[in-house]
């Protein structure tokens, strides 16, 4: 009952400033208990007498509009029952539907919780003049027999009653939400039991609400509708019984997940992220950089270090003491039942250290943002997207199913403090091990994507700190062949012409050297010292001969069955960093020699 629980207090607390309002700011609104967001398709305007003033279609990027419903009628799968005020034409278009709807219309309008707004509409339904109207207007066309040939389209109403201190719009008058809540619960006969988050006595909600999720719009996350096969037999008589929550409690708990996915959730292959705080303070997102986006570019780890330090700080100073951090995932494998794929909540002041913790160790240079955690989806679809091509263009594909199962599985590496797993550090490694399979900016950001993760795993499992800065000394074979390839490939780009564009040897030959790095380096180098090297100038052989020299001298260190063995991760954080440190501006010292 976490989330329930935490949805309730949500709302709770959102909903005298949210509730029933539109918010520029916001994709939707909060909507008040028995009611419900839907698309309109029709906007009809009375006067306070309840005649027709005009009609017109609603645009379709518009927010959702907020409409009265009961339990039943918000759960109906077949034509009845009727919405108590907004519904489609086919409920004004026959006789018979016209005199029900106006009959419960009527019950609502006389009670004691009724309405200026309702008589109107009340007056003008009565008339049955709808389908002349709009079809005036030609919103509708009228079949053979005098029907809408749309008959799904929603009507939504407008009262023109002069009062300017609510909102002619029935879609938008609080004072009219209201007036449907308190009516409805006056007419509620369900059955009072003990409800399990408020911890009153209050009718019980029967049918939950649907819709938490807008691409999963008819799941549930509470239903029970097997009463023949009894699924709940020898726990239960009745399945309410399962989970008993109160009706009031359901409406608010649901709507205040709805509007959370809706202005807040992440979405990746369909499936959905929130990361919230009940009291609405605003929470940074699990699933990207902690660093804000409106920070400077930093391109020294150092400083890097320090700005996510101001960061964690600047969060911090505006979390209350006991703030919490909720964090959940929905996902629905049928149409019907809504899952809780993920589900966390610990103290905000924990939920931001385990953020910073995660950026500080996974992360590397990131082209023109500096140094940068990469996002999960980054992750994702570098270790497991295809190369795709359309009209032309290379595109990084992946499939949805892969994407939301991965996020989710980083997303719990970081909130629950667990380690990077490896196989996606394998997978990363083997994509960033066939560089020349991609154009130059997909090969810069896998590499730099393989490079963070790779610091973020041995970060995990032997707490060593991988330096973003190149170790010339390094005691690693595989950081040293890194470094040598590094080398190579930049030997034959300098006697490439400025037009020239196709791929050195070294970078063609990169898997055989991850595999078998002694027997493809002597390939490599022949090939350099036949075609390339002596297109150099003097010094920038000498220059390549004594770092060559060098890097060579750490290799030979090692035995010969340890210089044989395919390499280890590590050697694309040397190819990364010696390549870089190739591409400086040179000290003056080394001008001459180069």
């Amino acid at each position: 009952m976490g989330l329930i629980q935490r949805a309730y207090e949500t709302y709770c607390a959102m909903e005298q400033k949210y509730a029933g309002c539109y918010i520029a700011e916001q994709k939707e609104p909060l909507a008040p208990i028995s009611h419900l967001l839907t698309s309109a398709d029709i906007e009809i305007t009375l006067d306070v007498n309840g005649r027709f003033v005009n009609a017109a279609a609603v645009d379709k990027e518009e927010p959702k509009t907020i409409i009265p419903v009961t339990e039943k009628s918000a759960g109906r799968t077949s034509h009845l029952p009727m919405h108590p005020l907004s519904d489609k034409l086919c409920y004004f278009a026959a006789h018979e539907d016209v005199k029900q709807y106006a009959a419960e219309l009527r019950q609502w309008a006389e009670s004691p919780y009724g309405h200026p707004k309702l008589y109107p509409i009340l007056h003008y339904i009565e008339g049955e003049t709808i389908l002349v109207d709009l079809t005036k207007c030609n919103l509708i066309e009228l079949n053979e027999k005098g029907m809408p040939k749309k008959e799904n389209l929603l009507i939504r109403w407008r009262v023109l009653d002069g009062d300017f201190n609510h909102p002619a719009e029935c879609w938008k008058d609080r004072s009219l939400f209201q007036a449907f809540i308190q009516y409805y619960a006056s007419t509620q006969e369900a059955e009072r039991a003990f409800c399990m988050i408020s911890g009153e006595q209050a009718p019980l909600a029967i049918q939950h609400p649907k819709g938490i999720i807008a691409i999963k719009g008819n799941a549930k996350l509470i239903s029970s509708n097997d009463t023949s096969g009894f699924t709940y037999r020898g726990r239960f008589t009745d399945g309410w019984q399962a989970a008993t929550v109160s009706y009031a409690v359901s409406q608010k708990a649901h709507n205040a997940l709805r509007w959370l996915a809706a202005n807040q959730g992440v979405y990746f292959g369909g499936r959905v992220f929130l990361c919230w705080n009940p009291e609405g303070i605003m929470l940074p997102q699990p699933s990207g950089p902690m660093l804000r986006k409106t920070a400077e570019k930093q391109i020294k780890p150092s400083d890097y270090r320090q700005e996510l330090l101001n960061t964690l700080k600047g969060w911090r100073d505006q979390l209350p003491k006991d703030a919490c951090a909720v964090i959940a995932a929905f996902d629905a494998a049928t149409t019907g039942r809504l899952a809780v794929t993920y589900y966390n909540e610990l103290q905000a002041s924990d939920f931001l250290e385990r953020l910073h913790a995660w950026d500080e160790s996974c992360c590397w240079w990131n082209g023109q943002f500096g140094i940068q955690s990469p996002s999960f989806y980054q992750i994702v679809s570098c270790a497991f997207g295809t190369l795709r091509t359309q009209k032309d263009k290379t595109k990084i594909e992946t499939d949805d199913r892969v994407m939301r199962q991965q996020v989710q599985r980083l997303l719990a590496c970081r909130v629950d403090k667990r380690k990077m797993p490896w196989d996606i550090l394998q997978a990363l490694v083997q994509k960033a091990t066939n560089l020349q399979i991609y154009d130059s900016g997909q090969r810069e950001m896998l590499l730099s994507t393989a490079c963070a993760v790779i610091k973020k795993y041995h970060y995990d499992k032997n707490q060593e700190e991988c330096e973003m800065a190149l170790e010339p000394d390094r005691q690693d074979i595989s950081y040293q062949y890194g470094r040598l390839l590094a080398v190579l490939e930049k030997i034959e780009r300098d006697t490439y012409d400025k037009e020239e564009n196709r791929e050195p040897n070294a970078m063609r030959m990169q898997p055989v050297f991850a595999r078998r790095p002694q027997y493809a380096t002597r390939i490599i180098w022949e090939q350099l010292k036949k075609a390339y090297y002596p297109r150099l100038k003097p010094g920038s052989r000498a220059f390549y001969d004594r770092l060559i020299g060098e890097i060579m001298g750490k290799i030979s260190a090692f035995s010969n069955v340890e210089q044989k063995r395919p390499l280890g991760d590590t050697y694309l954080l040397g190819y990364y960093l010696q390549r870089s440190d190739l591409y400086q501006p040179k000290k003056e010292s080394d001008s001459t020699e180069e």
